[in-house]
């Protein structure tokens, strides 16, 4: 089906990663996973499969790509485009409708499809993803996973027989990756090809045929799915790659704050077009704490933090900053967040100056430092559009740290991030809370939680359900929310 012989890419800007001598063979009905380091070269890969390059992404191309007996760089798009369908790691640069239901059908009404039988595929589609109620919504009320579901489904509509995924559970809560890993089982049984290029492993260990693990550009290693198992989690964290077995994960005692709170909500109500999202939330926060926030897809993360740091202003209660009140213009002042699409909060000409945008009498060393940090000082001139999603994810992350705000909040900080990246990420949280900075964490990520955070919020079904500090307590309590199959054989709801 899919065929890659000694091929070479390299990119015009000579920016982005390409590739170097790589051959590969993906059978008919294969599911195969590309994993390793941010910057190896799954993405590209998966642009020369849909053919994303050379024909958007120009450069040098050595050797022969062909999908289904296409020759990828001398067939047009439109051509390519009905055979191979592409979900993106963010799916927003997909969309083309305001509405859920036109842009599941979009592709189909380009290629001309009656209005009846439009129809009768979006009705299959509701109920074979059990997306139904998301279907008439505006794609801008979504949350960031339940726009991957759409973006799934729009291509899904087309029923290809090539399916490319990168990193398609970045976004997704739990029971979403529990839904996306049955469908994924339903394109197997339909025999369709899969390459999926992701970080997270472990819900693909059942799944995938073969493990094609990358480094610099070239494969370095394609394993089946019983000898990938039987590396030992230090060889796995050795090739940047995350853990296999989430229940083999051990929730870290945190260190209790010996800080008096400084941060008091109370009987706090949000609000979305006279909707209320969550209610009757009372919570209090000292320096030095990593609060993670957990819950489904749509349960009012972001919207609980963006009213924190003053950005949402349909709410009704009260926010107390050492023992005064403070209204919203008080809240930007003291916080920052990072966003979970960080695209929209990049704005300068290259990662340095991003840094320093904004900030009075910025602090070069700590700009110099941190960006070693994270490993962004070989990009420090680059424009941060250029970079990978992992890194732009880590440059929004340095400028949380170098503008000394006393509340810092993330939402989802380690969305398509690697192993190495995310324990860089972890790391300078911890300093950052070592230094007295109260942080907040929104995250659908079990491995980053127990790594990180000393307690946690469990918002869901519009109330916060649990408020607890993380110690070896509250493991069966993160195992029933994060682990399904533990769920299922304990008998937890």
């Amino acid at each position: 089906m899919i065929s890659m012989k000694d091929v070479s890419f390299q990119y015009q800007s000579g920016k982005d990663e390409g590739l170097e001598n790589f051959c590969l063979t993906i059978a008919p009905g294969e599911c195969v996973l590309l994993c390793g380091r941010s910057g190896c070269g799954k993405t590209t890969v998966t642009r020369l499969i849909n053919g994303l390059v050379p024909h958007f992404y120009p450069g040098m191309l050595q050797g022969q790509v062909t999908v289904g007996g296409m020759e990828i760089a001398q067939t047009p798009m439109c051509q390519i485009a009905q055979e191979v369908g592409s979900v993106f790691q963010n799916p927003r640069t997909q969309f083309f409708n305001v509405d859920t239901d036109s842009e599941i059908v979009f592709g189909m009404e380009n290629l001309s499809y009656p209005r009846e039988q439009m129809e009768e595929r979006l009705n299959q589609i509701s109920e074979e993803l059990k997306i139904g109620n998301l279907l008439g919504n505006s794609i801008f009320e979504l949350s960031g996973g339940e726009k991957q579901k759409i973006a799934f489904a729009s291509v899904y509509a087309m029923n290809p027989d090539v399916y490319l995924m990168d990193e398609p559970s970045s976004n997704l809560d739990t029971d979403a990756i529990e839904d996306f890993k049955r469908t994924l089982f339903l394109l197997k049984e339909q025999g369709k090809t899969v390459v999926i290029a992701e970080h997270r492993l472990y819900y693909l260990k059942d799944l995938v045929d073969r493990i094609v693990y990358m480094d610099e550009k070239k494969i370095a290693g394609i394993y089946r799915p019983k000898e990938f198992l039987q590396l030992t989690q230090k060889q796995r964290a050795g090739m940047g790659l995350r853990t296999m077995e989430l229940d083999d994960l051990a929730v870290r005692k945190a260190e209790p704050v010996q800080k008096a709170p400084v941060l008091e909500i109370k009987n706090l109500s949000l609000f979305h077009k006279s909707r209320c999202v969550l209610e009757g939330i009372s919570v209090s926060a000292a320096p030095g704490e990593v609060i993670g926030v957990i819950g489904h897809n749509g349960a009012g993360k972001s919207t609980f933090l963006r009213t924190l740091c003053g950005l949402h202003r349909q709410y009704e209660g009260e926010f107390w900053w050492k023992g005064k009140r403070v209204g919203d213009k008080e809240r930007l002042k003291l916080s920052y967040l990072v966003m979970q699409d960080v695209g929209y909060q990049l704005f300068a000409e290259s990662v340095e100056e991003e840094c320093m945008l904004g900030i009075r009498n910025p602090d070069s060393a700590l700009c110099d430092s941190t960006l070693r940090q994270l490993e962004l000082e070989p990009y420090r001139k680059r424009h941060p559009n250029t970079l990978s999603g992992g890194q732009k994810q880590r440059t929004a992350v340095a400028v949380s740290v170098i503008c000394k705000k006393e509340i810092l909040i993330f939402d989802e900080p380690t969305s398509g991030l690697d192993y190495d990246s995310m324990i860089r990420v972890s790391q300078l949280i911890s300093r950052l809370a070592q230094e007295g900075k109260m942080i907040f964490v929104v995250t659908h990520d079990y491995e980053f939680l127990t790594a990180v955070c000393s307690r946690v919020l469990h918002l869901d079904e519009g109330k916060l359900q649990s408020d607890f500090l993380m110690d070896s307590s509250c493991e069966k309590r993160l195992q029933n929310f994060f682990l399904p199959d533990v769920r299922e054989t304990t008998g937890c709801p």
